[in-house]
């Protein structure tokens, strides 16, 4: 048996990845790599009409790719992108506006190179939700990104371990409904789990569609020396023996029809076929080596873990990926000295030294780059964490303890940047009130912002799903915001 070797690591609650991906002479009542495209194709054909509502609204099926680069932690709005200066000093914080490349919008100071790129993205100042009970990042990040509120929150806002029971991740949704045509990967999460503390992985599975759905996780550092053994044949079995062995399991294929009735197996050499592809055409692994991009391209994104991941999630974009998470690479609760966007204990010096300067070079970058390659039009981009943080400083609204300097969590009012798709830059939509507190008009909920995301592949949104209990379930609980076509 050929297997792509991989990480010794398993799936929270299954088998390895190594077990997943095999290819060659598969066992006949194992689930192999061709067993698993086939089912694609079989689940993605018994799809409802995605198209029933909404064929024909502008902005509908625009996008191909999605790109989001998920902020875990809960980034600052009022230090990054809506500042408020003639707020009192308390609210304001240390950080003076800037003036970008669009009249009328301003950024923080923290973003400088952002600002040169705002005509190419659209600004939703008007993120906003309100929590039932205590709501920390898990169960943030739950609703974030599946569409639905946690069912369990503990006292201390962190949810369960993750679930077969769970609603699926959007990726893995889209992975399902729109199989790529060639063969990459659908649906790849870069460069580390979501985490909350030891929950980790919450609102990142395929949870009740099966693991077939969950994410290829690369979780490395994409500024070091990456191991895509994964994706690489074993030294001691050549290319030539590989086909060899697939001329041979395709003569089997045809010349035994009573086995393959018995065991259901229907024509599979279509699906062994791509399996095959995905390892011997190498298009899914050089997507990933970055040595093929020029040291001025890698410099321009930043050395950074996050930087090389914006580059490789280009990367993953021009090779077919349907659509590349990037999480931001530190526990969603971790020090913000040195890594993380929770900045309870100190605000304004991690963002000013780390995370922003970090922040600022990618995602100018990525939008830079993808307009210049003509990607832009046909991938929806999209940053946002799960919340922003508290307008006045020092005060404790989730109940954990703040530092004079330090801002708590704030789902009231965030803001989400979104650009692509034919949506047209360089605009504001929705508004904050004086201390960015609420929206002042146009407010978007997470959910929506997520339909919005299927809305663009010409997914409808409002389509049921079946759980895992064979129960009808809303894709998303909210609505795509048309007026971003506007």
């Amino acid at each position: 048996m050929l297997v792509i070797p991989g990480r010794g690591g398993s799936f929270c609650d299954g088998p390895t990845r190594r077990e997943f991906l095999r290819v060659g002479s598969v066992g006949l009542f194992g689930l192999g790599l061709p067993h698993f495209l086939a089912m694609q194709k079989a689940q993605a054909a018994s799809t409802p009409d995605l198209a029933a509502k909404f064929a024909g609204v502008r902005g509908f099926g625009a996008a191909k790719h999605v790109v989001l680069l998920f902020l875990q932690g809960g980034p600052s709005h009022l230090d990054i992108w809506d500042p408020k200066p003639k707020a009192p000093s308390n609210v304001r914080g240390e950080f003076n506006p800037i003036k970008t490349k669009v009249p009328g919008i301003q950024l923080s100071e923290t973003m400088p190179l952002l600002a040169d790129q705002v005509d190419k993205c659209t600004l939703i100042r008007s993120m906003s939700y309100t929590p039932k009970g205590l709501f920390n990042h898990t169960a943030a990040i739950y609703q974030m990104l599946t569409g639905y509120p946690p069912d369990k929150v503990a006292p201390s806002g962190q949810l369960e371990p993750p679930s077969p029971a769970d609603f699926p991740t959007a990726g893995s949704h889209i992975s399902k409904m729109l199989p790529p045509d060639e063969p990459v990967l659908p649906f790849v999460e870069l460069t580390r789990p979501l985490q909350e503390s030891s929950v980790i992985g919450k609102g990142g599975a395929a949870g009740f569609l099966g693991k077939a759905y969950d994410p290829y996780r690369l979780y490395q550092d994409p500024n070091q020396s990456v191991n895509l053994d994964d994706l690489t044949l074993r030294r001691e079995i050549s290319e030539q023996r590989l086909k060899d062995r697939y001329t041979l399991l395709k003569g089997l294929n045809q010349s035994m029809p009573e086995l393959e009735k018995a065991v259901g197996q229907h024509a599979l050499g279509e699906y062994y076929e791509k399996a095959f592809d995905l390892v011997l055409s190498g298009k899914a692994r050089d997507a990933f080596d970055l040595d093929k991009e020029s040291s001025a391209m890698r410099d321009r994104y930043g050395r950074t873990t996050f930087g090389q991941g914006a580059l490789l999630a280009r990367r993953l974009v021009e090779a077919g990926t349907r659509f590349v998470q990037l999480n931001w690479p530190a526990v969603a609760n971790g020090n913000p000295e040195v890594d993380a966007w929770d900045t309870h204990a100190s605000n304004f010096k991690p963002l000013r030294n780390l995370h922003c300067p970090k922040l600022d070079r990618a995602l100018s970058a990525l939008l830079e780059d993808m307009h210049q390659r003509g990607l832009l039009e046909e991938t929806l981009v999209v940053a946002v964490g799960e919340f922003g943080r508290s307008p006045r400083l020092g005060v404790s609204t989730s109940g954990n303890t703040n530092a004079p300097d330090g801002r708590d969590h704030w789902p009231y009012c965030y803001t989400a940047v979104i650009a692509g798709a034919g949506i047209p830059g360089g605009q504001l939509y929705g508004a904050s009130d004086e201390t960015g507190s609420a929206p002042k008009d146009k407010p978007v909920h997470p959910n929506d912002l997520l339909a919005t995301v299927y809305f663009t592949l010409g997914i409808n949104p409002e389509m049921e799903v079946l759980n895992h209990l064979e129960q009808p379930r809303e894709l998303v609980k909210g609505h795509p915001v048309l007026d971003l076509w506007s």
